[in-house]
């Protein structure tokens, strides 16, 4: 029962060339870093990575990316990683863009042994039409697009609707990031780092946890774990530089609640009057 392992090498260890990957987090929330650096170190090439997005230009799997070790992806967004687009446009990358919450759902659904469900999403588009561009070559022009999906009319909210077949979604590993967990594997996410982390862990044949903070079996509250060991076969706690190591994707900032000039109710000062 005891799943943890000692080192980021052997926590990807099995990881072969031409596997297929789901990887957990969004943008560059929740991604599981260490893990993806160790299969960059390892070599590790043709993968194909089911995830959110493929992280930025040199983070995340922006960086197996970077080094071609990628030849397909099937994600929901990518527009942060001008690298991804380049491949993509000029033929050197396959990518499968699916609708985040579809995206979800099949990730969800390979987990729970459903092979496929209906979904309104995507009817009345190329989506289910087909004709998605998957690859183009270096010309520009569509050399693999995405096939038609099966549709069916059922009975929805009192009127008859169009919905499109969806497969689920399975894949050799998972790799996540967690905020703690235990030896059992079983998981809990911070906050908005839950997001996709759930879904590619019950999505692999074999998941591995990135954790950075280790605790032992039982000290976790039930009603707290957000994901049960069942999922989850291998458990990596990160060390303390590991584990503050983060990044931010996008930076917003406004001035402090506290500053009284971003108050608009405050009066106005001499200049302004």
């Amino acid at each position: 029962m005891d799943k943890v392992v000692s080192s980021p090498r052997e926590a990807v260890a099995g990881i072969t060339d031409g596997m297929s990957l789901s990887v957990g987090g969004f943008g560059l929330c929740g991604i599981p870093s260490v893990l993806i650096a160790a299969i960059h170190d390892a070599g590790t090439t043709d993968l194909e990575a089911v995830s959110n997005n493929c992280g930025v230009d040199d983070w995340g799997l922006g960086i197996l990316l970077r080094d071609r070790r990628i030849r397909r992806m099937v994600s929901s967004y990518v527009g942060e990683n001008k690298e991804f687009a380049r491949q993509y446009l000029s033929g050197e990358l396959e990518v499968e863009l699916t609708p985040q919450g579809t995206l979800a759902e099949r990730l969800r659904a390979g987990g729970s042994g459903i092979a496929a469900f209906f979904t309104m999403t995507g009817v009345g588009t190329q989506i289910a039409e087909g004709g998605l561009p998957w690859r183009y070559d270096d010309a520009g022009a569509v050399t693999v697009a995405s096939p038609p999906k099966q549709t069916q009319e059922f009975d929805w909210m009192g009127e008859r609707r169009t919905f499109v077949l969806e497969e689920a979604i399975t894949t050799d590993f998972g790799l996540v990031r967690a905020v703690k967990g235990d030896r059992h594997g079983n998981l809990v996410f911070h906050r908005s780092a839950r997001n996709f982390n759930p879904l590619c862990a019950m999505a692999g044949r074999v998941t591995v946890a990135e954790v950075e903070q280790l605790v032992e079996p039982g000290e976790l509250d039930p009603d707290e774990v957000h994901l049960p060991g069942i999922f989850v076969q291998r458990v990596l706690p990160l060390t303390p530089e590991q584990a503050a190591e983060k990044r931010v994707e996008r930076r917003t900032v406004r001035p402090r609640p506290d500053d009284a000039s971003d108050r608009p109710d405050r009066p106005a000062t001499a200049e302004e009057a």
